[in-house]
């Protein structure tokens, strides 16, 4: 059938078809190309994609400023990508980048600095430290 053949094409076909949802996004996972760790979650556009691939540099889609951001244009953290991985379904990816200390706006190393404590629903617990000042970087 038709729809086996696009399943097939996606799945397995070599072709970069990125599936974008409703709103024209696809989700990006960026993980520290050297360690593994995961770093963030965010969101790319068409726009954002491109840029990404034309420069080698990481660029996403700001859902609450409805605009592009290139990561590291205002804290200095860029980066630098290596390799971006598509999933099965072509409907989410992960940037394998090269960066320096600090890539949350927080100050830690990467966002999820927090995790649920173990038999709780809701209460967290820090699992890292701090790697810089935010109030530094951040002139506000």
């Amino acid at each position: 059938s038709k729809q086996m053949s696009a399943n097939k094409t996606i799945e397995e076909g070599l072709e970069f078809i990125p599936k974008f949802d409703d709103n024209g996004l696809i989700p990006a996972i960026a993980q520290d190309a050297k360690t593994g760790q995961i770093l963030m979650a965010a969101f790319m556009n068409r726009a954002a994609l491109d840029l990404t691939i034309q420069t080698g540099y990481a660029t996403y889609f700001s859902r609450s400023r409805q605009k592009l951001w290139k990561k590291g244009e205002e804290s200095g953290h860029f980066q630098k990508v290596e390799q971006i991985l598509v999933d099965c379904d072509q409907d989410c990816l992960i940037l394998k980048v090269a960066v320096d200390a600090g890539q949350c706006h927080t100050g830690y190393q990467s966002c999820f600095y927090r995790a649920l404590k173990k038999d709780s629903s809701k209460e967290l617990k820090f699992i890292a430290e701090k790697v810089y000042d935010p109030k530094k970087v951040y002139k506000k």
